[in-house]
């Protein structure tokens, strides 16, 4: 957890346009202001999902988390859809329609938005809902529905769970890591809209994956200096965000194939 804090505080402070919004099918880059950077909550997406309140560095409190996660999303995907890997089931939920699957508001009101609480005919009752109300098998489905309907359901209860937590704190900054999203436009658009109710904002890191391999090495070199100051150089694939996303374009961004980060550790 200390490496996962570590990395996301160096990544936000040392690499310029590291976290960015994704909204309405729009990527915008943030400025993070050093001197306004804490609190905020780390998201950290992996097997499970775990959330860090980070006051400042080496100032943190895993606060809340859920055990639906990534781990989940593969595990339930394998069972349903026979995929063999995380980026096989990713792939596949590209192609797929989770409206026929889920069970949407729609379904219930006759069609019509429920506009006296808010909700609008497209939005999402069920999640698996429609297997009720049919003699459907399994097989009857597409894999591809079944991947997009189980992508939907995770991303929005985490970004459910994570709204709530900041609303809870008072945080109006969440940023998400942990190497689920991989730029995936369609995990990041779920998690914002789940998010995107007051205050709070979704954000979504470049180097998601890297945050406690980051942290990991500062602290490697923090604990075994003999000088007083070592000079380091970290290679990080600059399309390291994009996973299988096709939507993902590497040109929109300002740096070669890899970026270098020179990292300069001083001993306490």
């Amino acid at each position: 957890m200390e490496c996962l804090v570590t990395g996301a505080n160096f990544l936000l402070k040392a690499v310029n346009h590291e976290a960015f919004t994704y909204l309405n099918g729009q990527k915008e880059f943030v400025q993070i202001d050093h001197n306004d950077l804490y609190p905020y909550l780390l998201v950290n997406i992996g097997s499970g999902v775990s959330m860090v309140k980070v006051d400042g560095d080496g100032k943190f409190e895993r606060v809340s988390g859920t055990s639906v996660g990534g781990g989940t999303f593969w595990g339930l995907g394998k069972l349903l859809t026979k995929c063999q890997s995380f980026d096989e089931l990713l792939e596949l939920s590209h192609r797929g329609n989770n409206r026929v699957v889920d069970m949407l508001v729609g379904d219930i009101s006759g069609g019509m938005d429920y506009s006296k609480i808010g909700l609008s005919s497209t939005a999402i009752a069920s999640s698996f809902g429609r297997a009720i109300s049919n003699n459907n098998e399994l097989d009857d489905y597409k894999p591809e529905d079944v991947s997009r309907s189980l992508l939907r359901m995770i991303s929005n209860n985490i970004g459910q769970i994570s709204y709530l937590n900041a609303l809870r704190f008072g945080l109006k900054r969440i940023f998400f890591g942990g190497f689920f999203i991989r730029g995936h436009s369609y995990t990041m658009e779920t998690i914002s809209v789940a998010v995107h109710k007051g205050e709070a904002k979704a954000m979504f890191l470049r180097h998601e994956g890297f945050l406690g391999a980051l942290g990991a090495f500062m602290s490697y070199d923090r604990h075994s200096l003999d000088d007083s100051m070592i000079n380091q150089s970290v290679q990080i694939p600059v399309d390291a965000s994009c996973g299988t996303d096709t939507n993902c374009n590497p040109l929109e961004r300002d740096l070669n194939e890899t970026e270098s980060m020179q990292c300069r550790v001083y001993q306490a």
